[in-house]
C-alpha cells in the first residue's frame, strides 16, 4: 500500500484511508467488547451483593491500569512499533476478558481488571496516534469525527449485545474475546504503514498533561461520566424500577447518538479557528442534561431522548479535544501527549465509577445525576479559569 504524502511542513495533504480505517476497525472492536463488559461485570457484581461503593471501585481500577500503561505505551512503541505494541495488547485483552468468568472470588477481579484495561489503553493510544497522523490538519476534525462515530457504533452495539446475551453463563465473556481478537487483523494487513517513532518525545510524560489543559481537563470529565455512567447506570435504573434489557436499550440509545453528533461536531471544529469554546460549550450542556436525568428517568421514552442528544453532545468532549490535541503538536510530542491525554482519561475513570458509587450510597439514587453534574461543572470552571489567566497553551 502506498504511503500517505505530506506537504511542504512534513503534514499529511490528504487523509490516508487504509490507514485510517485499519486503527479505526481496530478499536471499534475493542469498543464493542467494552460496551458488553462493563454493564455486564457491574450485573454480575450486583447480583452477587456486592455494593456501589465496592463495584465502582473494581471499576475504577480500569482508570489505574490506564495509568499506568500511558506512559508505558510510548516507550513500548518506540522500541517494538506501533502495530506490533497493538497485537501484543489485544492478545493481553482477549485472555483478560475470558478470565473474568472463571474468576470466582471478588478479588481475582481487580487484577483481571488491570490487565485487560491496560491492554486495551495501549490500544486507544496508538490507535488514536496513528488516526491523527493520518489526518490532514485541515479535516482532521472530520477524521476523528468519523472515527469516534464508528467507535460509538461499537458501544452502542456492546449494550445491545448484552441485552441479548444477558449475564448468565460463559457465553457473554466468550463472545466479548472473540470481538477483541478480531482487532488483530485489520492491525496486521496494515502493520507496514503504522507510524514510526524515529525520535523520542523531548518533554518529560508528565509535563504534557499541562501543554494542552483544555484537551485534558476535558477529557478528564468525559473518563469521569462515560465509565462511571456506563458502569452504573445499569444499577440506578434498576432501582428506578426499570427492568435490566431496558436499561442495556438506553444505554445503547445513549451510543446512538454519540454516532449521531460525532461527524457534525468534527466538521464544525474544523471551521474553528480555536476550538476551546465550543468544548466548554458541551461541558455545559453536560451538566444541564445531568440535572434533568432524575426528573426524567420515570418516562422510558424521555429518557431515551435525553440520553440521546446528551450522549451525543458529551462524547464531543473526546473528540474535539483530541482534535485540539492534534492540532498542536506531532510526532513523537504527539504520541507522548496523547499518553498524557488517555492518562487524563483515566484519572477520570478512578474518580467517576468512585465518586459515582460514593454519591449514590450516601445521597441516594439522586447522587448518581449530581455527581455526573458535578464532573461537567468542574470542566466548566476550569475552562472559565483560563478566559481570565490565559496561557500560551492549549
Amino acid at each position: 500500500m502506498p504511503q500517505p504524502t505530506t506537504d511542504e511542513n512534513g503534514h499529511v495533504a490528504e487523509i490516508h484511508w487504509p490507514s485510517l480505517i485499519a486503527a479505526t476497525a481496530a478499536v471499534s472492536a475493542v469498543g464493542i467488547a467494552m460496551g458488553l463488559g462493563l454493564p455486564l461485570l457491574s450485573i454480575i457484581l450486583e447480583k452477587r451483593g456486592i455494593s456501589s461503593t465496592l463495584i465502582g471501585l473494581n471499576a475504577a481500577m480500569a482508570g489505574v491500569a490506564a495509568m499506568v500503561a500511558a506512559p508505558i505505551t510510548t516507550k513500548c512503541a518506540h522500541d517494538f512499533g506501533v502495530a506490533r505494541s497493538m497485537m501484543i495488547a489485544v492478545v493481553i485483552a482477549a485472555v483478560s476478558a475470558i478470565c473474568f468468568y472463571y474468576a470466582d472470588q471478588f478479588w481475582m477481579w481487580f487484577p483481571l481488571r488491570f490487565t485487560f484495561h491496560g491492554a486495551t489503553t495501549a490500544l486507544f493510544i496508538l490507535s488514536e496516534f496513528w488516526i491523527n497522523e493520518a489526518a490532514p490538519p485541515r479535516r482532521r476534525g472530520l477524521v476523528l469525527g468519523i472515527y469516534a462515530t464508528v467507535l460509538a457504533v461499537g458501544f452502542a452495539i456492546g449494550p445491545m449485545l448484552f441485552s441479548l446475551l444477558g449475564s448468565d453463563g460463559v457465553l457473554p465473556f466468550i463472545v466479548g474475546a472473540l470481538i477483541i481478537m478480531t482487532a488483530i487483523i485489520p492491525i496486521f494487513l496494515a502493520r507496514h504503514e503504522s507510524p514510526k517513532l524515529d525520535s523520542k518525545p523531548e518533554r518529560h510524560f508528565f509535563h504534557y498533561i499541562f501543554l494542552v489543559p483544555s484537551a485534558t481537563a476535558a477529557v478528564f470529565a468525559f473518563g469521569a461520566v462515560s465509565v462511571g455512567g456506563l458502569s452504573l447506570f445499569p444499577i440506578y435504573a434498576l432501582r428506578e424500577q426499570m427492568t435490566e434489557s431496558h436499561a442495556a436499550i438506553l444505554l445503547t440509545v445513549m451510543g446512538l447518538g454519540n454516532m449521531a453528533f460525532q461527524i457534525p461536531l468534527g466538521m464544525i471544529s474544523d471551521r474553528m479557528r480555536d476550538r476551546r469554546p465550543l468544548l466548554t460549550g458541551l461541558a455545559v450542556l453536560g451538566v444541564l442534561g445531568s440535572l434533568t436525568i432524575p426528573f426524567l428517568i420515570g418516562n422510558w421514552m424521555m429518557t431515551a431522548v435525553l440520553l440521546f442528544m446528551w450522549g451525543g453532545c458529551i462524547s464531543g468532549l473526546y473528540t474535539v479535544g483530541l482534535a485540539h490535541l492534534g492540532a498542536r503538536l506531532r510526532g513523537a510530542d504527539l504520541v507522548a501527549a496523547n499518553a498524557a491525554f488517555i492518562f487524563c482519561y483515566a484519572v477520570g475513570t478512578v474518580a467517576g465509577p468512585q465518586g459515582i458509587g460514593a454519591a449514590m450510597d450516601v445521597a441516594g439514587n439522586d447522587g448518581f445525576a449530581w455527581a455526573l453534574a458535578g464532573f461537567f461543572g468542574f470542566y466548566v470552571v476550569v475552562s472559565g479559569a483560563r478566559w481570565f489567566l490565559p496561557t500560551k497553551q492549549g
